[in-house]
């Protein structure tokens, strides 16, 4: 199966949540789940944190801003791409303070 650049960005992803420790889940989009839901659903020190991987300058969809507004459980929502994945590692760190 051919790599997409997303699943790229979402191997990098795991790696560092695997190196870190971090509990996370996949929940896979299909027309019985919910629609928005980010691609990972992580819990990194007692807090919640959602991260959508997108590959390029690609954007949140129409839906997952309007989704992720109406949870209030969000601790930190994250977009995440090829160009910010030290980012991703800094909030883990601050995360696990």
């Amino acid at each position: 199966m051919a790599s997409t650049p997303e699943s790229k960005i979402k191997a990098k992803i795991k790696a560092i949540l695997k190196a870190h420790n971090v509990y996370y889940a996949m929940p896979i989009g299909t027309g019985y789940g919910n629609s928005g839901v980010p691609d990972f659903l992580c819990c990194v020190n007692g807090k919640f944190l959602a991260i959508e991987a997108k590959a390029g300058k690609g954007q949140a969809t129409a839906l997952q801003p309007r989704t992720a507004s109406r949870q209030q459980c969000w601790r930190v929502r994250l977009l995440i791409n090829e160009t910010n994945l030290d980012y991703l590692t800094n909030v883990i760190a601050e995360c696990m303070q």
